[in-house]
């Protein structure tokens, strides 16, 4: 299959682009890559005619051609019998960018898959254009393997992943990330905006391999909101991280609660301090959690299966 894919390759390191590039061309598929904010729908249109479908992981800050084009270009693929597809781990609804869904000809799309359940049933209820699925995110397999621990480079016993500023609509993280702080001081570190630079590739392996917790979380504005989950809850246990993760509705279905990953109700920091507390103490549990999450997140939660599951969607 020949796939057309519009997004951001610039960084081949870590953007689900390049996740989702290198897991097509695994799975046996050519694909076309256009970088969104440096190319024309005229050059895109070019290739895609001559493919199987279009795939496009839109960026919001990414301007590609004038709406006329986009429109335009989406109808004629249409006509063509030619699936345009989307994907993106982000939440739109009840975020600032939610009036993206009446703003932007992105949304005029074929076929979107979305780390949100609420999203797909939005779409398939609102949308004239669009029809919405469930796809969570995922892990690359390349990354999902068990770091080196190098306790003299990453001495700290506890770990946050991810930045400090995030969306105004979840004051949460700040509040978290300032308790762990004050509560284990020199025994955690805060990797990503706002603490130590964030890693990437081996090295990252290398950090959760050489912690003892890593701390997760996820947008869940109000605490309610059921069924999305961020990459970071299938990114930390396939790069060998013990996790403690929120405790969303639905993360049951992903892993096996207390044998794979560990949960925590969100704003219990009593709770939290006696998970962690315990599983400081208490290698042997600690490990034989943390191997586990590994083995169902490189088993069941890799790229290879969500985009194996879109393509059978999709009946290609």
């Amino acid at each position: 299959m020949r796939i057309a894919f519009i997004g951001n390759f610039q960084d081949a390191t870590y953007t689900t682009e390049n996740h989702h590039r290198i897991t097509f061309e695994k799975l046996g598929h050519t694909v076309i890559p256009f970088q969104e904010n440096r190319t024309s729908v005229a050059e895109i249109m070019k290739e895609a005619v001559n493919c199987d479908m279009l795939y496009w992981t839109h960026t919001h800050s990414f301007k590609l051609d004038t709406w006329d084009n986009i429109e335009r270009m989406l109808h004629q693929l249409k006509i063509l019998r030619i699936p345009t597809v989307g994907f993106h781990l982000d939440l739109w609804l009840g975020l600032q960018r939610e009036k993206d869904l009446h703003t932007d000809p992105y949304w005029q799309i074929q076929h979107f898959f979305t780390v949100d359940p609420q999203m797909a049933e939005w779409l398939n209820n609102n949308s004239a254009y669009t029809t919405g699925y469930y796809l969570p995110a995922g892990c690359l397999e390349d990354e999902s393997y068990l770091g080196t621990p190098d306790k003299e480079k990453y001495p700290h016993d506890i770990v946050f992943t991810g930045s400090l500023g995030y969306h105004f609509e979840y004051p949460y993280r700040p509040r978290l990330i300032k308790w762990l702080h004050d509560t284990y001081r020199e025994r955690f570190a805060h990797y990503g905006g706002g603490g130590k630079q964030g890693l990437r590739g081996a090295e990252l392996n290398n950090m959760y391999a050489s912690a003892k917790i890593v701390i997760g979380d996820t947008l869940c504005k109000d605490f309610k909101y059921e069924g999305y989950f961020s990459d970071r809850a299938f990114e930390v246990p396939a790069r060998g991280g013990f996790m403690i993760f929120p405790n969303i509705k639905g993360i049951e279905k992903m892993y096996e609660l207390g044998k794979e990953i560990v949960p925590y109700e969100y704003e219990n920091f009593g709770q939290l301090k006696f998970l962690i507390d315990y599983f400081l103490q208490h290698d042997e549990d600690r490990e034989r959690i943390r191997i586990a999450g590994h083995e169902r997140a490189k088993r069941d939660h890799t790229y290879t299966n969500r985009l194996s599951s879109l393509i059978k969607t999709l009946g290609l």
